[in-house]
């Protein structure tokens, strides 16, 4: 084996002979280099957060309240953009009936991302506690606001500034009738806050309905969910906290990335998931055990093909309704590693075609050369890049942009792997945001040596039972 060439190697490894065996030299990208800080560590601790905006008395608070007691198992929190109102001067308090409270310019952005920012980070933050007679935030002891599971971030104008929403993993707009709000208001102003009619009224026509107009209602588009009826629509208050928690139990870099799958863990996906990655397990039980979560991650990964309707007639001569799954299909298997993956899409997917391509380190310059041999239709179809473990994102982010430049589009492209570090996941799903990565686990993060860990070791070497010695044209780590 050591004595083969690259061609040689290539060829001995594919059944048919598709585009011709070339050196390829790629377009360089802007790819983030790996790293072992404690910030990988923090990706367990992000929260989810939601955003929950509407026009005033649209029922946010309600939609809030109703959330957070049915989430009474979750350590949840609220924060109020109105906590963040800037202090009136001296002058704006003499003109107080003038001052637009709905206007973007009235809420202090900066100490909001501050707050949001900590929070995120596992960092306890004193939240102002505004008082609305004397229009200061320093008139009532600060609130102490702990990090917590989930954070609900509420407020009419929290889809305004990009740098807000960007924080958000959910975002609601809770669009509730003008004249609902209107009476809500009225009713609101006049019995808590003993205001006169007439006042309420002409504030509202100057200032928050041509603030609602202006600047809340163009932030509808940014909402991910909009409920209409507010606190009222109890099907749709049930709906967010089933999804809410679904995407707790799922690992956080899922919550960063919706690219990103990792297959549903049960007590068979972690047995297996020991047993490969204990290093005395023989080898034939390791490819045993490997085969089997290679074959899930496969069905997974098949599952977000796109499918048509089909009707069959069945036995009874009854008509059934169902799917007729994507024709145009192909694997690409990453040598060497990738290869274990075949078998396992082979039996999923009879006589599928499947390329080959092997990423080799050139000296120590950091240079890599990419050879392939792929179908010659490769552009025309969807492509299930294998690959058993994801690490760096390096070769992963160079055999992705080789289907890309044989004209695959990015969305057609499904990276399916065994293992994956962080690191790796950043680089490929900010380099790809529109390619699908299906993984069965992501592991802590990367060592000093670049290595998975905790792991599995050399994945090649302990599926085909050959030691590093005897390779001498390999894949780099992955």
């Amino acid at each position: 084996m050591g004595s083969k060439s690259v061609e040689d190697m290539i060829e001995a490894s594919t059944g048919v002979h598709f585009s011709g065996f070339h050196m390829d030299g790629l377009e360089s990208r802007n790819i983030e280099k790996p790293t072992t800080s404690p910030a990988t560590e923090n990706l367990h601790k992000q929260p989810f957060v939601i955003g929950v905006a509407g026009g005033a008395a649209s029922g946010k608070t309600t939609v809030c309240d109703m959330i957070i007691q049915q989430l009474h198992d979750q350590r949840v929190v609220l924060v109020n953009q109105d906590s963040f109102y800037h202090n009136l001067t001296e002058e704006e308090l003499a003109r107080v009936h003038e001052y637009n409270f709905d206007h973007p310019d009235a809420f202090n952005t900066e100490k909001l991302l501050d707050s949001m920012e900590n929070l995120r980070h596992g960092q306890a933050v004193d939240i102002p506690n505004y008082d609305f007679k004397s229009y200061k935030n320093n008139v009532f002891p600060a609130r102490r606001v702990n990090p917590s599971d989930v954070i609900i971030l509420e407020g009419i104008l929290i889809f305004h500034d990009p740098r807000v929403r960007e924080l958000m993993n959910m975002k609601i707009f809770v669009d509730t009738d003008a004249d609902v709000r209107l009476a809500r208001r009225i009713r609101r102003d006049t019995v808590e806050k003993h205001r006169d009619i007439g006042a309420v009224l002409d504030q509202y026509s100057k200032f928050v309905k041509p603030a609602f107009d202006d600047f809340i209602l163009p932030t509808k588009k940014y909402a991910d969910i909009i409920i209409p009826r507010g606190g009222d629509n109890h099907v749709a208050i049930d709906l967010i906290v089933q999804h809410i928690r679904t995407k707790l139990g799922q690992h956080d870099l899922c919550k960063i990335y919706p690219n990103l799958y990792v297959i549903q863990s049960t007590f068979q996906i972690r047995g297996m998931h020991t047993l490969i990655r204990d290093s005395q397990t023989t080898k034939h039980d390791f490819v045993f055990y490997a085969d089997r979560l290679i074959r899930l991650v496969v069905e997974h990964g098949l599952g977000h093909l796109p499918f048509t309707e089909k009707q069959v007639i069945t036995p009874t001569g009854s008509v059934y309704t169902g799917v007729d799954f994507c024709k145009r299909l192909c694997g690409v298997s990453v040598i060497r590693s990738g290869e274990s993956m075949e078998n396992a899409l082979r039996a999923c997917c009879k006589g599928i075609k499947i390329g080959k391509i092997l990423i080799h380190r050139e000296g120590d310059n950091g240079q890599q050369l990419i050879y392939e041999k792929l179908p010659q239709d490769i552009s025309e179809r969807h492509v299930l890049l294998l690959d058993p473990i994801l690490g760096t994102g390096n070769s992963a982010v160079q055999a992705i942009s080789l289907l890309i430049k044989k004209g695959v589009p990015e969305s057609n492209i499904i990276f399916l792997n065994l293992i994956s570090a962080p690191q790796g996941v950043h680089v490929v799903c900010k380099s790809f945001p529109r390619l699908k990565i299906v993984t069965s686990e992501i592991d802590i993060g990367l060592n000093e040596d670049f290595r998975v860990v905790p792991g599995m070791g050399e994945f090649g070497d302990r599926y085909f039972g050959t030691d590093d010695d005897d390779q001498q044209v390999v894949a780099p780590k992955q």
